[in-house]
């Protein structure tokens, strides 16, 4: 029978909501001059950020977003949790899992990752990797000889190795709409396809075509290497270390009232989805989690950034401090009955408890998952509430895509979509931040929404991207350079340019030129903090009654880094222009 009168009723009061976002030298400047103003100059730092509890304002906003997001698009339920800076700060729910018993979403609702599963298997094969057990350019038909007599579409093709899997360039046909039916498939039924002979659209290496048989195909390798199944491994070994306890492969291994129902949304009106049991096309999207089980997995990802001097032996965190205490999070206009304190409260609780093997991977294996690999593209799109097309760059790394925009805003991130059930996942490494959304409709993506949602946070609480640390060798040689300008006497400070130095740039012109623009900018007022682009190429800032001289310089590569290029260059105030 129809749903949708019962189903118009559940969304009136889904709809009351508030989407308003709560306010929230003279001619001739001396050198030594200049060097003072540097000894004196003010020191711009990021504004600290209380992380750990969202302004009521914002909570609200947020809420308003999913909320609106989910009557828009005719979710039937939706789950989502917020990360700040190694914690899940902040969790909410709108509507229902159950449809026919009106039951609502919680925080325990456990919903379908779909493609979110794929970091997981690609997380797999680089923790065998890490331990020497296979290699990303192996031959996959070393482990699986059932692919040896794969037909390849050119004599001269490549053969097919676990890195072409892993960045969907095998050569297999994007199988979506076919792949999504496949959970169930057995193993003898997998090995019948193989069998069978598999088609090709591509020859390995040539282009991107996103294949869940390659996952899959990956899943096996897992599976013949480690001598468990795929399911069993991943269990152990990553799901056991960071505590996931509510994330399982099969729904019948959940309690009665935990499993969210599944729903397709056509002709204005929802029908509900079969759920299907685990197979072997489960390493391409058969993951069962919860927003704060996931949230420990993408917090483990976030603690990968920035990449540091620590150890690098899979440790979380130093143990617990006020750092996880978590936030209460309010309630989302639903009728549900929230347990989102008790979520946050659980999932950083047993984060702050983390030790050194908490971590399945290295923090530099987490980083190279994030790297492009393959599928770079370009587009453009509105991606800022009220603001103008965006310019982004995307591409796909080990089972997550990577993305930066026109702002140098930089995320990692995967989408999930079957039958019933569709999510996003996204994070910030530069900012800390992450999102995590599931809802129960089919194909039903929450990336839209969680990118509104990573936006709200960085304005509402006026994020800047972690500052990089400055080195002492990039210092030392910025107030070197301080020191010499604007008149370029090098007399004993020779041994600071690298050889190409004086043969690029002629003396003359430097102090012509530097001459020049500093008079202009007038007399120095001080000098602000390098800005450092790396561990060797960094900019700085002279403020003048005029305007302002912006210095950059590049060192070499050497055992101790010498210049070996610089610019400078004047803007004047706007009242000079």
């Amino acid at each position: 029978m129809s749903s949708k009168p019962r189903n118009r009723a559940m969304w009136l009061r889904v709809a009351v909501f508030a989407f308003a976002v709560m306010s929230f030298a003279g001619p001739q400047v001396s050198a030594q001059a200049v060097y003072q103003a540097l000894q004196e100059r003010e020191k711009v730092t990021s504004p600290v950020r209380s992380a750990q509890v969202l302004p009521d304002g914002l909570t609200e906003a947020i809420d308003s977003l999913y909320s609106a997001f989910a009557l828009e698009n005719n979710l039937p339920g939706i789950s989502y949790g917020i990360i700040i800076d190694m914690a899940l700060v902040y969790t909410g729910n709108c509507g229902f899992y159950d449809l026919a018993g009106s039951r609502p979403v919680t925080p325990s609702t456990a919903f379908r990752a779909a493609s979110m599963t794929k970091s997981f298997t690609a997380l797999a094969i680089l923790k065998l990797r890490d331990e020497g057990k296979l290699g990303l350019d192996d031959p996959v038909q070393i482990y699986l000889p059932e692919l040896k007599n794969l037909k390849y579409l050119t004599q001269d093709a490549p053969v097919l190795t676990i890195r072409h899997l892993l960045t969907h360039t095998g050569g297999f046909p994007q199988d979506d709409p076919w792949a999504d039916r496949q959970l169930e498939t057995t193993d003898e039924e997998l090995d019948a396809i193989l069998a069978e002979g598999v088609s090709m659209s591509n020859v390995p290496g040539i282009s991107y075509e996103y294949s869940n048989l390659g996952y899959t195909l990956l899943g096996r390798v897992i599976k013949a290497v480690s001598g468990e199944s795929y399911q069993e491994y991943v269990a152990e070994n990553i799901f056991k270390p960071l505590g996931m306890t509510s994330t399982v492969w099969e729904y019948t291994d959940l309690p009665d009232g935990v499993m969210a129902h599944g729903y397709r949304y056509l002709n204005g009106e929802w029908s509900e989805e079969a759920l299907l049991h685990d197979g072997p096309f489960g390493a391409m999207g058969g993951l069962i989690s919860t927003v704060g089980d996931f949230a420990r997995y993408a917090i483990m990802h976030l603690s990968a950034w920035p990449a540091g001097s620590g150890p690098d032996d899979g440790s979380t965190g130093d143990g617990p401090d006020d750092r996880y205490s978590g936030s209460v999070a309010g309630d989302c206009p639903d009728g549900s009955t929230p347990e989102e304190g008790l979520a946050v409260r659980s999932t950083n609780e047993r984060l702050a408890g983390g030790g050194p093997d908490d971590r399945p991977v290295k923090r530099s294996t987490l980083r190279e998952m994030h790297s492009p690999s393959s599928g770079v593209a370009h587009s453009s799109s509105i991606l800022y509430p009220g603001g103008s097309d965006c310019n982004v760059t995307v591409a796909y790394g080990y089972g997550l895509r990577w993305s930066l925009d026109c702002m140098g805003r930089r995320k990692i991130y995967h989408n999930g979509g079957l039958p019933g059930f569709g999510s996003n996942w996204t994070i910030m490494p530069d900012y800390g931040i992450g999102v995590v959304a599931f809802s129960n409709r089919t194909y039903g993506s929450t990336w839209a929404v969680n990118q509104k949602v990573l936006d709200l946070i960085i304005d509402g609480m006026k994020m800047l991207p972690r500052a990089i640390t400055v080195s002492d060798i990039l210092r030392t040689r910025m107030n070197e350079l301080v020191r010499i300008l604007p008149g370029w006497d090098v007399t004993g400070s020779e041994s600071i340019f690298a050889d190409n130095f004086f043969a690029d740039y002629y003396i003359d012109e430097l102090q012509a030129r530097s001459t020049r623009i500093f008079r202009e900018a007038g007399e120095i007022a001080h000098i602000r903090e390098l800005i450092p682009e790396n561990n060797l190429r960094g900019s700085f800032v002279m403020e003048g009654k005029n305007g302002s001289i912006t210095v950059g310089f590049t060192l070499t590569p050497e055992a101790t880094p010498r210049i070996q290029s610089f610019s400078i260059a004047f803007t004047p105030n706007s009242s000079e222009k």
